[in-house]
């Protein structure tokens, strides 16, 4: 069965490239207007604009940190006005360092846990007010395998991926009774994105231990997020995810 987010309004942050690029795809095609940030990547959030433009969406994209609340709603705001409303949130923005905790200055704590935390917290609050009204919404957050040991990972993206999964499991509790639904969406190591970014051992490593042998694409993972923010998943909420190769 094809996933349908006909007419659903849809935000995506960090959606320039990479895993955010596939998830705007995926909802775009599914039927979905779509919306998305990204911060400083020009040229890639333009190339996420033509590829929507190509199967028909229009976008609305808004430039800023997720991190700055006056930015988190005036991108909320934008978007409601452009599409009267928001029905999908995904907070997909990410940032993590390749350091051992012994070279990790504290802005860069702090620029880890502000993106990967303190982000999908305002784009939820500014959301979340006019889903509580309609008493109706999804919101999925990106998590990562990095917050679990199957593979080492930079201690304040681990810690900030796992926070991310108590988030979505206290939040989801809190707005159930709206109607509103919060998932979290935990992708193995892919193909794009960090994979690239890590010593050629650890990939290896990560392979070895998969069942099926091999890296996730964003596109599998982009995919099954449109079915997890659609209407024909109407009893998960609280849940976490994982899509890893079967680790």
């Amino acid at each position: 069965m094809k996933t349908s987010l006909e007419g659903k309004r849809c935000l995506v942050t960090g959606g320039s490239r990479n895993l955010g690029r596939a998830i705007c795809l995926a909802l775009g095609r599914a039927g979905a207007k779509v919306a998305y940030t990204y911060k400083e990547r020009d040229d890639d959030a333009a190339e996420t604009g033509r590829l929507l433009r190509e199967i028909g969406v229009e976008p609305v994209v808004v430039k800023g940190s997720v991190f700055d609340a006056k930015h988190v709603a005036q991108a909320v705001k934008a978007v409601e006005v452009a599409f009267g409303g928001i029905d999908v949130l995904v907070n997909n923005a990410g940032l993590t360092q390749i350091l051992p905790i012994a070279l990790i200055e504290e802005d860069e704590w702090d620029a880890v846990m502000d993106t990967n935390v303190k982000g999908p917290y305002l784009f939820s609050r500014a959301v979340l007010r006019s889903m509580i009204r309609s008493k109706k919404g999804h919101i999925l957050n990106i998590g990562s395998f990095g917050a679990d040991r199957v593979l080492d990972a930079p201690v304040h993206y681990a810690a900030s991926k796992a926070a991310i999964v108590g988030f979505s499991m206290a939040l989801a509790k809190e707005v159930g009774r709206y109607g509103i639904a919060v998932n979290c969406l935990v992708p193995g190591l892919l193909e794009t994105g960090l994979s690239h970014r890590l010593p050629k051992h650890r990939v290896d490593s990560y392979v070895a231990q998969s069942a099926l042998g091999r890296l996730g694409t964003v596109e599998e993972i982009a995919d099954f997020a449109a079915w997890l923010v659609s209407d024909e998943n109407s009893f998960m909420t609280g849940g976490q995810v994982v899509i890893d190769g079967g680790l």
